[in-house]
C-alpha cells in the first residue's frame, strides 16, 4: 500500500507541480495514522498541511487530485470545507498544537470521545507558537498526541539549538534525550523510524489507548523518501513544477525577464559591497526570499533565524538600534505573524528596519493562505512609517538603494511574486525622494493613480479608454506613505476623476489618499474620487490573472471603472472586443519618465 500511495502521489504532483519532497516523507506516517485513529471521528491535525497529498488520496479524493492547486479544485493545503477529514485549516507553521490542544480541551467540557493527533515537523516546532502551546498542553494533562515528524529540514535545512538537540537525539547521542519534551509535561516516546510500518503501527495503538496526558512520538523520517530524483536534491523538491516522473527534470520555461526575488537579491547585494554594515534576516526562507544569494556573498552578514517571524522582527530592530542597516526579506503573508513587533519593538522606537516584502499581492496556487493582501494598511497606517510598492524591478532596485540610505525610521517595500516585466535594470540603484510619485503619461479627463505593479494595466487602460476618445493620466504613487499631497493636488486639480488602484485590501493606499483629499476639502464638488483595491473576500486559488480577473482588478475592470465614473456609455460590442491597444508593449519612455 505504501508503495501504490507514494507511485501515486509522485504521478499527481508531477502532473500538477505542488509539496512533493513533504508529502513523500510521510507515507508510511500517513497510512498508521489512517489505519489505527478512526477519522474524522478522532482529529488528524497536520501542521502547514504542505505534506497532505497522502491524506487526501487516502480520505476519499483521490479522484479530484489532479485539479489540486487549481481554480475550482482541491487545496494544496488541509481546508476544513474541502473535507470532514480535514478538521482544522492550515497553511503557515506551528499552529497544529494549539488547534490540537483545542479540540482535546471541548472534547472534555463536552464528556465526547475521540483522539487526537497532531503531525508537525521539526522546522515548525522551533517557533515560538509550539512551544507556547506545549507548555499550555503539558499544564493541561489533557491527553493528545504530538508526533514531531523529523526530518532535519523545513523547506531548506533546518536551523537552531533545537535542531542540534534533535541530530544528537538522532545519532543517540543526546543524554535523557526525551527531557526537553518530558520536563513540558508530555510523555516521550522515541525517535523511532517513520518509514517502518512494522514499528509504527503496534506503538500508535499503544500510544491510543494510553490516554494518560499529552504524548510526543519522535518519527525521523526523510524528505522526498523513495524517489531518487528528491532525495538527491538539495531542497528535496518541496516545492516543483510538473515533473517527467523517470528523470525528476521538471518542466520550466525559459525565463522572460529576471524573478522581483532575484533583482531585490542582486540589488543589496550590491548595496551591501558599499556598506558594510547591511545584513539580511530571514525567517526559514532563504532561497524563496533570495537570501541565499545574499548568503553567497556575505555568509557573516545573513541570519536564517528558523521559522521565527516574530524573533526575526525584533533581531532586527536590535540590529538596528546598534547602528547595523538590518534589510528583514520576509513574505507578505508571514510579515503578519510579527506584527506586535513591528509596532512595539520597530515603529514605536522609530528604528530604522528595512522590510523587503515579498509575494505582495495575489500569488496564485498557493491561494489565500499566501496572498500578500493586508500590509499596506498594516504598515501605512503606523506612525513615522515609510511604505513602498515597486512598479516594476527596475524601480525594485530604486527602493533597494533608496531603503539602504534610509535612516530615520523603519522603511519597507513591497513586490510581487514571479517575473519582472523585462525592462532595463539601472546599473546601481538611485535613491528616490521620500513621498515623491511620478506621472508617467499625461491626459486631462481621468487620473489613474497606481501603487504597485498594477501600472502596467493602468497603462493598457489608458490604451483602451482612448479609443473611445478619452484621455487619461497615468501616475505611478510609488509611496503610500508619506504620500505625494503635491501630486495628488495635481491630480485633482486637472482632472474629472481619480482613480486608485493597488493590489491589496481595503484600509490601504486608497484609503490614505481619500482621507487626505477629504480632510482638506479637496473633494467637495470638484473631482470624482474611486478606489480599486482587493474585495472584501479570500480569493480561492488559480493562475494570477484569474485571480486578479476575480478581483476586478485588470485593464478591462479600470477602463469600465473610469467610464462610468465619466457617466459615459460601455463601447460598442465591436470596440469592446478591441484589445489590441490595451494588449501592447508597454512603452519604453515609462522609465524615462521624469520624476515630478
Amino acid at each position: 500500500m505504501a508503495g501504490e500511495l507514494r507511485g501515486e502521489t509522485i504521478r499527481i504532483v508531477s502532473e500538477t507541480g505542488g509539496h512533493l519532497g513533504s508529502s513523500l516523507g510521510v507515507i508510511e506516517l500517513t497510512i498508521a495514522i489512517h489505519a489505527v485513529f478512526e477519522a474524522p471521528r478522532d482529529t488528524i491535525i497536520w501542521d502547514v498541511s504542505h505534506q497532505c497529498y497522502p491524506h487526501k488520496i487516502l480520505t476519499g479524493r483521490r479522484a479530484r487530485m489532479l485539479s489540486l492547486r487549481k481554480k475550482n479544485g482541491l487545496s494544496g493545503f488541509t481546508r476544513r470545507a474541502e473535507s470532514d477529514y480535514d478538521p482544522f485549516g492550515a497553511a503557515h507553521s506551528s499552529t497544529s498544537i494549539s488547534a490540537g490542544l483545542g479540540f482535546a480541551t471541548a472534547r472534555d467540557l463536552t464528556h465526547e470521545q475521540g483522539h487526537v493527533v497532531c503531525v508537525i515537523g521539526d522546522g515548525a516546532m522551533s517557533a515560538g507558537m509550539a512551544f507556547e502551546a506545549m507548555n499550555n498542553a503539558g499544564r493541561s494533562g489533557r491527553p493528545m498526541i504530538v508526533i514531531l515528524n523529523d526530518n532535519d529540514m523545513s523547506i531548506s535545512a533546518s536551523t537552531g539549538a533545537l535542531q542540534q538537540h534533535l541530530a544528537a537525539v538522532r545519532e543517540g547521542s543526546g543524554a535523557n534525550s526525551g527531557n526537553l519534551f518530558e520536563n513540558f509535561g508530555f510523555d516521550y516516546h522515541g525517535p523511532v523510524d517513520g518509514h517502518d510500518l512494522d514499528t509504527l503501527l503496534p506503538l500508535l495503538a499503544r500510544l491510543r489507548d494510553a490516554r494518560n496526558g499529552p504524548i510526543l512520538l519522535h518519527a525521523v523520517t526523510r524528505k522526498g523518501a523513495g524517489y531518487a530524483p528528491a532525495e538527491t536534491s538539495g531542497d528535496k523538491y518541496h516545492g516543483v513544477n510538473p515533473f517527467d516522473v523517470y528523470t525528476g527534470v521538471q518542466a520550466k520555461g525559459q525565463p522572460k525577464a529576471p524573478s522581483y526575488t532575484k533583482v531585490f537579491a542582486d540589488a543589496l547585494i550590491q548595496e551591501a559591497g558599499h556598506d558594510d554594515r547591511i545584513v539580511a534576516i530571514t525567517a526559514a526562507m532563504a532561497a524563496g526570499t533570495g537570501i541565499d544569494r545574499f548568503e553567497a556573498s556575505f555568509p557573516k552578514r545573513t541570519f536564517d533565524v528558523g521559522i521565527a517571524e516574530q524573533h526575526a522582527v525584533t533581531f532586527a530592530a536590535g540590529l538596528a538600534a546598534a547602528g547595523m542597516k538590518p534589510f528583514c526579506a520576509i513574505y507578505s503573508t508571514f510579515l503578519q505573524r510579527a506584527y506586535d513587533q513591528i509596532v512595539h519593538d520597530v515603529a514605536l522606537q522609530h528604528l530604522p528596519v528595512r522590510f523587503a516584502i515579498d509575494r505582495a499581492g495575489l500569488v496564485g496556487a498557493d491561494g489565500p493562505t499566501h496572498a500578500g493582501s493586508f500590509d499596506i494598511l498594516c504598515l501605512a497606517n503606523l506612525p513615522g512609517f515609510t511604505v513602498m510598492a515597486a512598479s516594476d524591478e527596475a524601480e525594485l532596485v530604486h527602493m533597494v538603494a533608496t531603503a539602504a540610505a534610509h535612516d530615520h525610521g523603519p522603511i519597507a517595500f513591497r513586490y510581487p511574486r514571479g517575473e519582472g516585466t523585462g525592462v532595463t535594470l539601472p546599473t546601481r540603484g538611485e535613491i528616490l525622494p521620500i513621498g515623491r510619485g511620478r506621472i508617467i503619461e499625461q491626459g486631462s479627463q481621468v487620473a489613474l493613480l497606481s501603487f504597485g505593479t498594477r501600472l502596467a494595466d493602468c497603462l493598457k487602460a489608458r490604451r483602451l479608454l482612448a479609443l473611445e476618445g478619452i484621455s487619461a493620466t497615468v501616475a505611478d504613487a510609488r509611496f503610500a506613505k508619506p504620500l505625494d499631497t503635491a501630486l495628488l493636488a495635481d491630480l485633482v486639480d486637472n482632472h474629472t476623476m481619480l482613480i486608485t488602484i493597488e493590489e491589496g485590501a481595503t484600509g490601504g493606499f486608497g484609503a490614505l489618499v481619500l482621507h487626505h483629499l477629504a480632510n482638506r476639502g479637496m473633494l467637495d464638488g470638484r473631482c470624482a474620487l474611486r478606489t480599486m483595491t482587493l474585495p472584501d473576500t479570500f480569493i480561492a486559488q488559480a493562475s494570477p490573472d484569474d485571480m486578479y480577473e476575480e478581483a476586478k482588478l485588470t485593464a478591462r475592470h479600470i477602463a469600465a471603472l473610469a467610464r462610468s465614473g465619466l457617466g459615459i456609455a460601455r463601447p460598442n460590442a465591436d470596440l469592446r472586443r478591441s484589445t489590441i491597444a490595451g494588449q501592447a508593449e508597454l512603452p519604453a519612455r515609462l522609465h524615462r519618465a521624469e520624476d515630478r
